[in-house]
């Protein structure tokens, strides 16, 4: 299960995706009480439901190695999920007035170019099966 490379990618973007629970991902004064905030996984209930569902996706997907074309679905899925976590992130920046990206914001790129890096693994071991059965 781990040996393939794309079980490493996928428990990577799972790690980041709970990280982003609590880590930053933007700073600044947040204008309908013009304090001092740091937009997290936390703040908002949508945020929250989607970056949980994020991270259990991708931990899914590492368990169901022996079926390449379900776990090929849902690592898309999971693209598709932290695309959609981007735009509420940058939605949600919409009530701030001023701030500033912190440098933890890279782990939404992290985890799409590790799920990128796992359907490409996913997908060349279903062309190598596929081959290796018309072989026979």
């Amino acid at each position: 299960m781990i040996q393939r490379i794309q079980s490493v990618w996928l428990l990577v973007a799972s790690v980041l995706s709970f990280l982003t629970l609590k880590v930053s991902f933007y700073s600044g004064t947040f204008l309908p009480d013009n304090q001092y905030h740091q937009l997290n996984g936390t703040d908002n209930i949508l945020l929250m439901i989607t970056t949980i569902a994020l991270g259990v996706v991708t931990l899914l997907t590492i368990f169901l190695y022996k079926t390449r074309i379900i776990q090929l679905r849902l690592c898309i899925i999971g693209i598709v999920l932290d695309l959609l976590l981007i735009y509420l992130y940058f939605r949600a920046i919409q009530n701030y007035s001023q701030g500033t990206f912190s440098i933890t914001a890279v782990a939404h790129l992290l985890i799409l170019i590790a799920l990128i890096f796992s359907a490409r693994g996913i997908n060349k071991d279903e062309k190598l099966i596929k081959d290796s059965d018309r072989l026979r």
